[in-house]
């Protein structure tokens, strides 16, 4: 092989591995940033959707009793594990009400693990990632 040809597949390779860097460092596992201790229910009106790999997001506008608006960052599992369980992107339009169970982030930032959403028709839907221990998800 020449030194030409084999300079060449090694920046190939060190551009394939540079891609695939950034979806390594985006997954995490539950307990890393999640609190099992600290469950969190959540209602209000969806304001934006992620529909993305490795974990969808939905950003949920919660009033509180004195009419502050708190935007909440919901971590779901992948588009696909979301598809396999009855969900669709489509479930999610700008303004729909969700009712959000949970796990908090351990940064006490207004970020969480859903584990269930209930949408306003009625229809609930188990949501966590694969990774969620089993005690949090029968929560």
């Amino acid at each position: 092989m020449s030194f030409a040809k084999q300079s060449l597949g090694v920046v190939a390779f060190a551009v394939a591995l540079a891609a695939l860097q950034p979806a390594a460092h985006a997954h995490h596992a539950f307990s890393a940033e999640f609190d099992i201790a600290q469950p969190v229910e959540l209602k209000g009106t969806v304001a934006k959707l992620e529909w993305t790999n490795p974990h969808s997001w939905i950003y949920v506008d919660v009033t509180d009793a004195s009419g502050a608006v708190t935007t909440w960052a919901v971590e779901f599992g992948s588009p696909y594990a979301l598809l396999r369980k009855g969900l669709r992107k489509t479930d999610f339009p700008l303004g729909v009400e969700v009712s959000v169970k949970g796990y908090r982030a351990r940064s006490g930032k207004a970020i969480a693990n859903a584990s269930n959403v209930a949408l306003a028709d009625g229809r609930g839907f188990y949501t966590a990632a694969e990774d969620v221990p089993t005690t949090a998800a029968a929560q």
